[in-house]
């Protein structure tokens, strides 16, 4: 009867250390946080990621995330080339150049899209330009970055507008800084700037054209990871956009809570903290079919891209919450 006894604690304490180690290779939480480093650019789409770290929320999820403060797109995709940062946020039109050869990259969330009352992208005529309608932009060179979305959203806006090719002139104007700076001058009677820095040349006498407000298909960023990362850390990705999801929430129910956080990672112009409405985040989603087709199609009349670009290669949507 001992001998029973005996042997029959022993298969539980089996069984039990069975599951344990089960748990821990497949189910369970990592004793580490798994480490994911960000490449930021000082812009508003970020502002969930900067929520979700201050309130805790990749902590609750193991999660530790290093953000890697970038200057610019440039230097973003130069840092995520070398592999010293693990994802970022970017737009479909680099997501193109990254994938062209080879699937380098994977779209996993929206993090910012245009909607009918937050424009993300703005074609803004010279103060005193006497540009005041969409037909007045018709031959006039509009300031724009070459290959990248400033350049899709301006086609796009003004073919939707029923520009023909031969109606639309543009200049490359690479820096945001300078193409700002020319416009407030009026050396550029016309530039196409993102949010918010096109309500701060609002601010500054710029008159707004058209935006993404009327296309809201075409104004959008993105969150992406190397796909090597989410192959080998598809659990940590998860709780990554889990957090960001309660971030978001968190923003779209007090919108008016963030200007000290706003101010700190300079994600808004000084000028315009206090009286800047922080626009609908998204939540749970990735661009459609249809954006990513239009955008290949646009990449391949640039001469961006030179064949076709899997939408389901490049987009996953395993790992919202």
């Amino acid at each position: 009867m001992v001998k029973r006894k005996f042997l029959g604690l022993i298969r539980i304490l089996s069984l039990l250390l069975l599951f344990v180690a089960t748990s821990c290779s497949t189910g369970g939480k990592p004793q580490e946080p798994v480490k994911l480093k960000i490449a930021v650019l000082p812009i508003l789409d970020a502002l969930p990621m900067y929520v979700a770290e201050e309130n805790g929320y990749f902590a609750d999820q193991g999660v530790q995330v290093e953000f890697i403060p970038v200057s610019s797109a440039a230097e973003r995709d130069q840092i995520m080339a070398a592999g010293q940062a693990d994802g970022m946020i970017n737009d479909l039109i680099s997501t193109l150049l990254y994938n062209q050869d080879t699937i380098q990259i994977q779209i996993v969330s929206f993090a910012r899209v245009a909607t009918p009352d937050f424009p993300q992208y703005r074609i803004l005529a010279a103060k005193d330009s006497g540009i005041t309608n969409v037909e007045d932009l018709k031959g006039v060179e509009i300031g724009i970055s070459e290959g990248s979305v400033i350049e899709y959203t301006t086609d796009r806006f003004l073919q939707a507008e029923g520009f023909s090719p031969m109606d639309i002139a543009t200049i490359a104007v690479p820096s945001i800084a300078i193409r700002m700076s020319l416009l407030d001058s009026g050396e550029l009677k016309a530039a196409n700037l993102p949010d918010p820095l096109s309500s701060l040349a609002i601010q500054g006498g710029a008159v707004p054209i058209i935006d993404d407000t009327t296309y809201p298909e075409y104004g959008n960023s993105l969150i992406s990871f190397r796909k090597s990362v989410i192959d080998a850390n598809q659990d940590a990705i998860r709780g990554f956009l889990q957090a960001i999801d309660q971030a978001v929430e968190d923003i779209n129910t007090n919108p008016s809570k963030w200007d000290q956080l706003l101010t700190e990672k300079n994600l808004v112009p000084a000028p315009l903290i206090g009286s800047y409405d922080i626009p609908t985040f998204p939540s749970g989603a990735v661009p459609s079919r249809s954006q990513w087709e239009d955008v290949v199609d646009w990449g391949l009349e640039k001469g961006l891209i030179s064949t076709d670009i899997s939408y389901d290669d490049s987009v996953t949507t395993e790992y919202l919450p």
